[in-house]
């Protein structure tokens, strides 16, 4: 079988994205499964629009704090490479991260921040990586999805387009959710 090449999908419109014909509600928290559905398929359905959302507020964030926006985000890439070898190396990891992947998220960014700590770098993490990452959640959390939407993630779900978020979200363990 031949592999497909990573293709980013468009930008989506303002009005899709955040405006007019965007439809939010607040999630059921007492259904986990569908409301980790809701927000896997957004991921992937805005991963351009949450691309240049984490980009604009990292280059403000850099713009003031360059050194340490550099080094939070050495630190993080770092943790994360280490928590995805460790993943595909360690059975229990690999369990770990497929059946808690909120906490296999919190872990990584945690272990960052205790880093970081150490480094004096906790603002512009806070700022500069985690705050960017936590807004991407909120939106993928409340924004319903359209037939278009669902669509899309379907192409993605049986490997007919292969996307940067759908690399990261099985290099998360959950691909096995992208599409449902």
């Amino acid at each position: 079988m031949e592999k497909m090449d990573v293709q980013p999908p468009p930008i989506r419109t303002l009005d899709d994205f955040v405006l007019g014909s965007a439809q939010f509600a607040v999630p059921d928290i007492r259904n986990l499964e569908r409301w980790n559905n809701r927000i896997i398929n957004n991921l992937l359905y805005y991963q351009s629009n949450y691309f240049v959302s984490f980009l604009t507020i990292l280059g403000i964030v850099g713009y003031f704090q360059p050194f340490n926006l550099f080094l939070g985000a050495t630190v993080v890439t770092l943790v994360f490479m280490g928590f995805v070898w460790a993943a595909e190396n360690q059975a229990p990891i690999r369990r770990f991260r497929r059946n808690h992947p909120s906490l296999a998220l919190s872990a990584i960014l945690g272990a960052s921040y205790l880093f970081l700590t150490v480094l004096g770098g906790v603002a512009v993490f806070l700022f500069g990586i985690a705050f960017p990452i936590l807004l991407i959640l909120i939106h993928a959390s409340v924004r319903l999805r359209s037939l278009k939407n669902k669509l899309e993630n379907k192409l993605e779900s049986i490997g007919l387009k292969r996307t940067p978020m759908g690399l990261l979200l099985e290099s998360l363990g959950q691909e096995q959710e992208a599409g449902s």
